[in-house]
């Protein structure tokens, strides 16, 4: 049974559980890091291993034709890529927004509580 498929030497297994637009957020988000961020740590916000995220990346990369050389650069990106991006990071300071919510919330009960036990 040959596995390799007319494109590329790309060899064909079973179809990703993940939808397209899920694996290019992914791809945005690790890319909106701009290498600050590993790939273990983006793909742990997402929920997906660091390899399962190496690898849409790489093949963003050759479907957009990037140069993986040039790491640290960003490449120009198309309209496509800017809103899967904008998407990612949109995700990303929503889910900040709501932690600081909860954050100043406990610090407002621990507040009224130390101000209560001070006054009695």
């Amino acid at each position: 049974m040959d596995l390799v498929d007319s494109r590329k030497g790309v060899l064909v297994g079973r179809r990703s559980p993940y939808p397209a637009e899920f694996r290019n957020d992914a791809v945005a988000l690790y890319r909106a890091a701009g290498g600050k961020r590993t790939y273990a740590a983006v793909a742990a916000d997402v929920g997906v291993t660091g390899e399962t995220l190496r690898s849409w990346v790489r093949q963003a990369d050759e479907q957009t034709g990037r140069d993986n050389s040039r790491r640290g650069e960003p490449a120009a990106e198309g309209r496509d890529e800017e809103l899967a991006r904008l998407r990612a990071e949109n995700g990303r300071l929503r889910k900040a927004e709501k932690e600081w919510e909860l954050e100043r919330e406990i610090l407002r009960r621990a507040a009224q509580y130390f101000a209560k036990e001070m006054r009695t």
